[in-house]
This record gives structure tokens, sequence and C-alpha cells, in this order.
């Protein structure tokens, strides 16, 4: 995630759109095509959506929130056992206060994070590795079959926005093989003596390409192209995208992504965002040529994972503890917090 005061290209929409992505299974080009056109309209003029018809069949999200409720509902020895720290790919538990950003705020939240379970010993690298997975064969069923179906959805969401910005459908689905893509299962409990203005998380946007999101509650907030900030209330069986810094950069700010935030909730709420990335390796650099002559080099390349990884090391207590301990370094090159997207001053 990251933020920052780029002049956002986004309309004053108060609502977010709403695009049936059943088409993209078609065999019909001109079905994939039409959604596609949805897909890049959304993508320029808000940042968010709504999909629905993305075929995940509801039970899978339930076995989630069901397994997700039972791990967080355990006492925080027993959760530590999986702390985030002792992993190899950055997976794991991750208790209150781990995350902290620019702002110096701490969300008020736990989660549960779990990586692309790559196993082989070749080719690991920070954040791409075997899972840290609970003692709990439930847990691990349950939650990696709602990430397998909800990565082959983003597959389906890659080739409709390479055909929404004009380039061969497979042009990104080439470059998504084993993404270091990351499924985080937040718990955001209800305090009702916390302070009014104390978010559950702070403003910001996504790193990677885009996310699929499936929240269990209202408290979502998106900064429209006015700095007001909209309100994104339950479709049912309907999942929210939102663009993220990858992809503003594969487009060549052709889509931009969206500063969002959750406002101090007011039930325990639990959230499932799927963040999906390009391989590790992959060099992200603008696809299209910029309109203006101007912009040509406003977007220089960055290495898919390494530019996860320099965000992380700046959010996580326990890899800015091994960074001032010379035990990581910052890949080189590598980008603040504030480096894409569009934020307004004012948190209103």
């Amino acid at each position: 995630m990251a933020s920052s005061n780029t002049p956002s290209s986004h309309t004053a929409f108060t609502e977010l759109p709403k695009v049936d992505i059943s088409g993209l299974r078609s065999s019909d080009l001109q079905d994939r095509l039409t959604v596609a056109e949805q897909l890049g309209k959304a993508a320029r003029e808000v940042g968010f959506l709504y999909i629905t018809g993305h075929g995940i069949d509801p039970a899978l999200s339930e076995n989630l929130k069901a397994r997700t409720r039972d791990f967080f509902a355990q006492p925080l020895a027993q959760k530590m056992r999986y702390y985030i720290g002792q992993s190899v790919n950055h997976s794991g538990y991750v208790p209150e206060g781990e995350e902290q950003f620019g702002d110096g705020n701490i969300d008020h939240k736990e989660t549960y994070d779990v990586n692309f379970d790559y196993l082989p010993e070749a080719g690991r690298r920070p954040m791409l590795g075997p899972t840290q997975w609970p003692d709990d064969d439930a847990f691990k069923r349950d939650v990696k079959a709602y990430y397998d179906a909800a990565l082959n959805v983003s597959q389906s969401l890659f080739r409709g926005f390479a055909l929404a910005l004009g380039l061969p459908e497979d042009t990104l689905t080439k470059l998504v093989t084993t993404p270091p893509s990351q499924l985080r299962l937040i718990h955001y409990p209800f305090n009702a003596s916390a302070p009014q203005d104390r978010p559950g998380i702070g403003a910001h946007t996504d790193y990677e390409c885009f996310t699929i999101l499936l929240p269990t509650a209202p408290g979502l907030e998106v900064l429209n192209g006015a700095g007001e900030w909209i309100d994104v209330p339950l479709v049912d069986n309907a999942f929210v995208i939102n663009i993220g810094d990858m992809l503003e950069v594969l487009s060549n700010g052709e889509f931009v992504a969206t500063s969002h935030r959750v406002r101090k909730v007011q039930e325990e709420r639990y959230s499932f965002p799927l963040f999906c990335a390009c391989d590790y390796d992959t060099v992200i650099s603008p696809l299209l040529a910029a309109k203006e002559a101007d912009d040509q080099n406003r977007y220089a390349a960055i290495n898919c994972g390494e530019h996860l990884y320099a965000q992380t090391i700046q959010t996580f207590q326990y890899l800015k503890t091994k960074l001032d301990q010379g035990e990581i370094q910052m890949p080189e090159g590598s980008k603040g917090l504030s480096s894409f997207g569009y934020h307004s001053e004012a948190q209103g």
C-alpha cells in the first residue's frame, strides 16, 4: 500500500460501478471485449468497482469466514505461535500494532496473512516460499480453497484489464505464474471506547496490480476525484475490486490507484483482500505510450517483488528491526510509502 498527492484523473463519483464479469469466461471474443470496456471505464474514472458473475461458490466464502472467526477467537498466546516474524515468506499471524504506516498511526486490527504456497526450494524470494499454516487442517483446507478460487478470478481480470488497455489478452497473464499474491484475513474488533477518529486502517493505496476484496460489514471508504470520502456498502455476492500501484505503472497512468481507508468500525468486522501481483522478478514498466510528451518518464521501471518487499519492510515492525540490525537490506532503488495514486491531504 502507498499514498501520494498525485493529481487525480478520477471523477467526483458518489458510488461504485458494478460489472458482471461472467462474459470474461465466454468463448466469444466480443463478449469478453464488452466486459473489458466496462472494466476500463471503471478503472479510469473511479479506480474501484464491484464485480458480480465471478463464479466463486458462496460456500467457499462462508467456510473462509468460519475458519477465520475460529482462529481469531483463540487466546493471543496461541495465535502468536504463528507470528509472521518467524516465517520465511512473510506469512502468518499479525498482531495489532505490528503494522505502522508513514503517518505513524497504528491500525486497529489483527490479521493472518497467506501467500502463494511456493514449495520448491529453487526460486524462493523474501516474500515467495512455503506459507506458514496453523496446525489446523480445516483452516488450511478452507482458506486455501478460497485462495485458489479467488486467484482464478484474478486471471480473468488480468485478461480483462489487458483488453481494456487495447493490449493482447494474455499480456498480463504471462507475467503471473507463481505470484507473491497475498490473501489477508483481517479482523477489526469492535471497541466502543476507541476514539471516534481512530481508523480501522488509515488512508492508502494498494501496492499490487489490483485487489479482490470480500468484506463482511460496512466501513470501507474511497476517495473520489473531488477529495470526498465515499462509503462502499455491501452488495450481496459481489466483490470489491480496486486498482493498485503496479497496474497504474503498467497502464502508464491510464488506471490510477485510488486511496481508501476503513473508518472506526461500528461492529466486529472481517475483511478478506487478495492482493494480486505479477511474478516476483517481473520488471514493472509502462506497457502503453504516454498520452503527453512530458509524461514519457512519469513512471520508472520497478521490480515487482522488490517493490512489494521494500514497502513491507517500511510497514512491519519485525522487518524494521531486522533492517536496523543489519540482517536485511532495502532493495536498490526502493520507493517510499508515498509513491503512487491520489491521496488528499484532507482526511475528512
